[in-house]
């Protein structure tokens, strides 16, 4: 299978790219920035990522042009009890969210009770109506392939619309095998998935890897914003560069 140039990579990529900032330190400004990056001279990145705080800010920054804006529950650690991250979600989308990453409690399937995150998935589904639900594993910790597919199969019958690697809060960041186990166990799911990877994306060559991946097992077609996102807040100088040739 021939390899894409540079410039092929970023041209798939910047389409696909949910432009983040959930820096601690964060500011309004720094999300109205984002908001105007988000528009790029090769066209718009799929989708603007935020803290909830900031989600009325980010609708507001982008006035009448149209980005989804993406934002984050139980975010970082994964570890709030599931009522709370339900109204979290509600909330967010109250504000003018349309797509909600949500971090499974990853650390209860660890310790044997794969019941609990089945559960909160379900009922953050039920609250996304007809908003975007992005389900990360924090494949960093899982680790174990195996883990990692039991993880992507709960999610997918809790109602995900999409399987995401990882926070990039944690020291594991994504890798090539989490994504080819998260991508097996997409493929043959009953109904259309999507992956997002995320965690230490940083470069074209980072986002090249993963997409070889995506390629080898779902094809090249599959390769849109509606079944692939990348999560990344650096990335987007070096796409740009790279489309410049």
């Amino acid at each position: 299978m021939t390899e894409w140039s540079r410039r092929e990579v970023a041209m798939r990529a910047l389409k696909s790219l949910d432009l983040t900032n959930l820096d601690d330190d964060c500011t309004a400004e720094d999300v109205e920035d984002l908001a105007k990056r988000g528009f790029t001279p090769y066209g718009p990145v799929a989708a603007i990522c935020v803290w909830p705080r900031y989600v009325k800010t980010a609708k507001a920054a982008l006035r009448d042009r149209h980005m989804p804006i993406c934002t984050v529950v139980n975010f970082p650690k994964g570890g709030t009890d599931c009522g709370p991250v339900v109204e979290e979600t509600k909330q967010a989308l109250l504000d003018g969210a349309e797509e909600i990453d949500l971090v499974a409690p990853y650390r209860r399937l660890l310790t044997g009770h794969p019941e609990v995150m089945r559960s909160m998935v379900e009922r953050v589904r039920a609250a996304c109506g007809r908003a975007k639900l992005k389900v990360i594993l924090e494949t960093g910790v899982l680790a174990d392939r195996e883990v990692i597919q039991q993880a992507t199969a709960i999610a997918i019958a809790g109602g995900a619309d999409f399987i995401k690697t990882c926070t990039g809060k944690t020291p594991g960041k994504a890798t090539v095998s989490a994504s080819r186990a998260i991508l097996r166990a997409i493929e043959v799911a009953e109904r259309p998935v999507g992956f997002k990877v995320s965690g230490g994306i940083r470069t074209v060559e980072d986002i090249g890897r993963h997409l070889s991946a995506v390629r080898d097992i779902m094809g090249d077609d599959w390769i849109t914003p509606q079944n692939f996102r990348v999560g990344a807040s650096s990335l987007l100088d070096d796409l740009l560069l790279a489309m410049r040739g």
